[in-house]
């Protein structure tokens, strides 16, 4: 089975290491013997529509308010969303593919609508730090990342979020934080998170591919647990 796996503008949106989400599902794909093909859009390219993951990370907000507006331009995410492909979005990411969010100016703007959050800014301090959640879905353990974002993200009604917030911000509502919506994933974690958490890496992957032979990887599994002791 073949796995193409789309890395959109992480030029632009790759300030904490994000573009690392790509690297980890490659290896942790390969380890199932699956043909793993990496397609990396860079501004001014056409986003494929075949893809099967799609992955966007963090940035500032001029380089998030320059992804959306090339995003929206080309359609192609969103083509390919609709058609159940996988998306995995970090941070600015998680907020540009929501339906409202802030442009640079600090006006509301429409997002992508892959999901029904909307992101405001307010007077609130900024959020910065180790993010600790517990999970809503899936049998994850524990996951926990590092996040640094100003915007606070409310999702809509039938929304689910990746988890509930056990220390840190998160969206900054309800204690939720990020999303899980069918085969969209979104967060404010850094870290980049599917390094950090190994099965939410398999996760991912399963929503793109199906069921997988189950892979040790003692390495990561040492380095995820590391992180939930100190931190729990």
């Amino acid at each position: 089975m073949s796995l193409t796996i789309v890395r959109l503008y992480h030029d632009l949106l790759g300030t904490y290491g994000d573009q690392g989400n790509a690297e980890i599902l490659i290896h942790r794909a390969k380890a199932r013997n699956l043909d793993v093909e990496l397609v990396e859009v860079t501004p001014g390219m056409a986003v494929p529509r075949s893809g099967d993951i799609y992955l966007l990370g963090g940035g500032e907000d001029g380089p998030q308010s320059a992804a959306l507006e090339m995003l929206i331009s080309d359609g192609g995410l969103n083509y390919a969303a609709a058609g159940g492909a996988t998306v995995l979005a970090i941070c600015a990411g998680f907020q540009i593919i929501g339906a409202s969010l802030p442009d640079s100016h600090g006006q509301i703007t429409s997002g992508l609508g892959l999901v029904d959050a909307h992101t405001i800014y307010d007077s609130s301090p900024r959020s910065v730090g180790e993010l600790v959640i517990q999970p809503s879905r899936g049998e994850l353990p524990v996951l926990t990342g590092f996040e640094n974002h100003q915007g606070l993200t409310r999702l809509g009604q039938d929304m689910p979020p990746l988890g509930i917030v056990r220390s840190g911000v998160g969206n900054g509502f309800d204690r939720q934080e990020g999303i899980w919506h069918g085969n969209v994933f979104g967060s404010y974690m850094h870290g980049p998170v599917l390094a950090r958490n190994p099965e939410l890496a398999d996760a991912v992957l399963r929503s793109a591919v199906g069921p997988m032979p189950e892979f040790k990887d003692p390495f990561a599994e040492v380095f995820a647990i590391e992180r939930r002791n100190t931190l729990t």
